[in-house]
Protein backbone atom coordinates (compact mmCIF):
# COMPACT_ATOMS: atom_id res chain seq x y z
CA UNK A 1 0.00 0.00 0.00
CA UNK A 2 3.16 2.07 0.61
CA UNK A 3 3.64 2.02 -2.70
CA UNK A 4 0.38 3.73 -4.04
CA UNK A 5 1.81 7.48 -2.03
CA UNK A 6 -1.71 8.02 -0.72
CA UNK A 7 -1.67 11.40 1.55
CA UNK A 8 -2.28 10.52 5.18
CA UNK A 9 -5.94 11.42 6.55
CA UNK A 10 -4.63 14.76 7.92
CA UNK A 11 -3.00 15.15 4.87
CA UNK A 12 -5.99 14.82 3.24
CA UNK A 13 -8.18 17.26 5.18
CA UNK A 14 -5.54 20.20 4.87
CA UNK A 15 -5.52 19.87 1.14
CA UNK A 16 -6.91 22.05 -1.49
CA UNK A 17 -9.98 20.14 -2.93
CA UNK A 18 -11.45 20.56 -6.67
CA UNK A 19 -14.28 22.66 -5.86
CA UNK A 20 -17.55 20.13 -6.59
CA UNK A 21 -20.30 19.02 -3.91
CA UNK A 22 -22.76 16.25 -4.02
CA UNK A 23 -25.76 16.42 -2.61
CA UNK A 24 -27.46 13.06 -1.67
CA UNK A 25 -31.26 14.01 -2.24
CA UNK A 26 -32.97 10.95 -0.07
CA UNK A 27 -30.89 8.20 -1.12
CA UNK A 28 -31.76 5.14 1.12
CA UNK A 29 -29.32 2.80 0.39
CA UNK A 30 -26.45 2.65 2.88
CA UNK A 31 -24.39 1.12 0.58
CA UNK A 32 -24.79 3.91 -1.96
CA UNK A 33 -23.67 6.81 0.57
CA UNK A 34 -20.43 4.59 1.38
CA UNK A 35 -19.83 4.17 -2.13
CA UNK A 36 -20.24 7.72 -2.97
CA UNK A 37 -18.36 8.98 -0.01
CA UNK A 38 -15.18 6.83 -1.08
CA UNK A 39 -16.27 8.05 -4.97
CA UNK A 40 -15.74 11.83 -3.13
CA UNK A 41 -12.78 10.94 -1.26
CA UNK A 42 -11.25 9.59 -4.43
CA UNK A 43 -12.04 12.33 -6.81
CA UNK A 44 -11.59 15.02 -4.08
CA UNK A 45 -14.29 16.66 -3.77
CA UNK A 46 -14.75 19.35 -1.69
CA UNK A 47 -17.75 18.15 0.43
CA UNK A 48 -21.17 15.45 0.67
CA UNK A 49 -24.56 16.92 1.63
CA UNK A 50 -26.84 14.91 3.15
CA UNK A 51 -30.57 15.30 3.03
CA UNK A 52 -33.55 14.23 4.13
CA UNK A 53 -33.75 10.27 4.50
CA UNK A 54 -30.46 9.99 3.92
CA UNK A 55 -28.40 8.39 6.37
CA UNK A 56 -25.13 9.86 8.02
CA UNK A 57 -21.79 8.02 9.67
CA UNK A 58 -21.27 6.77 11.75
CA UNK A 59 -22.91 3.57 10.48
CA UNK A 60 -21.80 0.20 9.93
CA UNK A 61 -23.19 0.18 7.04
CA UNK A 62 -21.99 2.98 5.33
CA UNK A 63 -18.26 2.02 6.65
CA UNK A 64 -18.39 -1.21 4.80
CA UNK A 65 -18.40 0.44 1.14
CA UNK A 66 -16.91 3.91 2.29
CA UNK A 67 -13.89 2.04 3.71
CA UNK A 68 -12.75 5.13 5.85
CA UNK A 69 -14.30 7.86 3.60
CA UNK A 70 -16.43 9.13 6.01
CA UNK A 71 -13.84 10.38 8.08
CA UNK A 72 -11.87 12.09 5.01
CA UNK A 73 -15.03 13.43 3.52
CA UNK A 74 -16.03 17.00 4.49
CA UNK A 75 -20.00 16.14 5.08
CA UNK A 76 -23.24 18.03 6.29
CA UNK A 77 -26.11 16.96 6.90
CA UNK A 78 -29.71 19.15 5.76
CA UNK A 79 -33.51 18.38 6.80
CA UNK A 80 -34.13 19.01 3.87
CA UNK A 81 -32.44 19.40 0.34
CA UNK A 82 -33.82 22.63 -0.21
CA UNK A 83 -31.95 24.35 2.67
CA UNK A 84 -28.77 22.65 1.02
CA UNK A 85 -29.32 23.67 -2.24
CA UNK A 86 -29.73 27.37 -0.30
CA UNK A 87 -26.35 27.33 1.80
CA UNK A 88 -24.45 26.22 -1.57
CA UNK A 89 -26.24 28.83 -3.58
CA UNK A 90 -25.55 31.85 -1.18
CA UNK A 91 -22.12 30.93 -1.30
CA UNK A 92 -21.85 30.78 -5.36
CA UNK A 93 -22.57 27.61 -6.03
CA UNK A 94 -23.94 26.48 -9.58
CA UNK A 95 -26.51 23.40 -8.37
CA UNK A 96 -26.98 20.61 -11.02
CA UNK A 97 -29.34 18.27 -10.98
CA UNK A 98 -28.56 15.20 -12.32
CA UNK A 99 -31.49 13.25 -14.07
CA UNK A 100 -33.68 13.05 -17.57
CA UNK A 101 -36.02 15.44 -18.52
CA UNK A 102 -37.05 16.99 -21.44
CA UNK A 103 -34.50 20.64 -21.43
CA UNK A 104 -31.39 18.55 -19.51
CA UNK A 105 -27.81 18.83 -21.29
CA UNK A 106 -26.25 15.59 -22.17
CA UNK A 107 -23.02 15.09 -20.15
CA UNK A 108 -20.58 14.62 -22.91
CA UNK A 109 -21.84 17.95 -23.81
CA UNK A 110 -21.24 20.06 -19.87
CA UNK A 111 -18.03 21.80 -19.60
CA UNK A 112 -18.81 23.83 -16.75
CA UNK A 113 -16.54 27.30 -16.08
CA UNK A 114 -13.23 26.41 -14.72
CA UNK A 115 -13.70 28.97 -12.04
CA UNK A 116 -17.55 28.34 -10.77
CA UNK A 117 -18.37 25.96 -7.67
CA UNK A 118 -20.60 23.27 -8.94
CA UNK A 119 -22.81 20.79 -6.57
CA UNK A 120 -24.54 18.41 -8.64
CA UNK A 121 -27.39 16.43 -6.69
CA UNK A 122 -28.17 12.85 -7.26
CA UNK A 123 -31.53 11.89 -6.12
CA UNK A 124 -33.52 8.46 -4.52
CA UNK A 125 -32.62 5.31 -6.21
CA UNK A 126 -36.41 4.85 -7.02
CA UNK A 127 -38.04 8.08 -7.49
CA UNK A 128 -34.92 10.28 -8.53
CA UNK A 129 -34.39 13.96 -7.94
CA UNK A 130 -37.53 15.39 -6.36
CA UNK A 131 -39.00 17.57 -8.64
CA UNK A 132 -39.57 20.63 -6.87
CA UNK A 133 -35.36 19.97 -6.30
CA UNK A 134 -35.07 19.72 -10.10
CA UNK A 135 -36.86 22.49 -10.46
CA UNK A 136 -34.43 24.94 -8.09
CA UNK A 137 -31.62 23.90 -9.95
CA UNK A 138 -29.62 26.17 -12.31
CA UNK A 139 -29.25 23.07 -14.65
CA UNK A 140 -30.20 19.18 -15.38
CA UNK A 141 -27.50 17.06 -16.72
CA UNK A 142 -28.05 13.89 -18.23
CA UNK A 143 -26.04 10.77 -18.69
CA UNK A 144 -26.45 9.25 -22.17
CA UNK A 145 -27.60 5.59 -22.23
CA UNK A 146 -27.55 3.30 -25.07
CA UNK A 147 -29.23 0.09 -23.42
CA UNK A 148 -32.55 -1.23 -22.47
CA UNK A 149 -32.99 0.10 -18.61
CA UNK A 150 -33.63 3.65 -18.29
CA UNK A 151 -31.41 4.61 -15.24
CA UNK A 152 -28.37 4.09 -13.84
CA UNK A 153 -27.28 3.01 -9.73
CA UNK A 154 -26.57 6.05 -8.00
CA UNK A 155 -23.52 5.50 -6.81
CA UNK A 156 -22.45 4.56 -9.96
CA UNK A 157 -23.43 8.27 -11.46
CA UNK A 158 -21.82 9.98 -8.96
CA UNK A 159 -18.75 8.70 -10.14
CA UNK A 160 -19.26 8.85 -13.48
CA UNK A 161 -20.17 12.49 -12.68
CA UNK A 162 -17.54 13.17 -10.48
CA UNK A 163 -14.61 11.98 -13.00
CA UNK A 164 -16.33 14.29 -15.70
CA UNK A 165 -16.44 17.11 -13.43
CA UNK A 166 -12.73 16.31 -12.27
CA UNK A 167 -11.34 15.63 -15.56
CA UNK A 168 -12.88 18.70 -16.99
CA UNK A 169 -10.66 20.89 -14.34
CA UNK A 170 -7.63 19.10 -14.93
CA UNK A 171 -7.98 19.87 -18.66
CA UNK A 172 -9.02 23.34 -17.98
CA UNK A 173 -5.53 23.53 -15.41
CA UNK A 174 -3.22 22.17 -18.37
Amino acid sequence: MADLNRVSLEEFHSKAKFPIAVILDNIRSLNNIGSIFRSADAFAADRLLLCGITATPPSVEIHKTALGAENSVDWTYYPTTADAIAALRADGWTIAAIEQAADSVSLEDFHPDPDRKVAIILGHEVYGVDQSVVDSADLTIEIPQFGTKHSLNVAVTAGILLWHLTANRLTANN
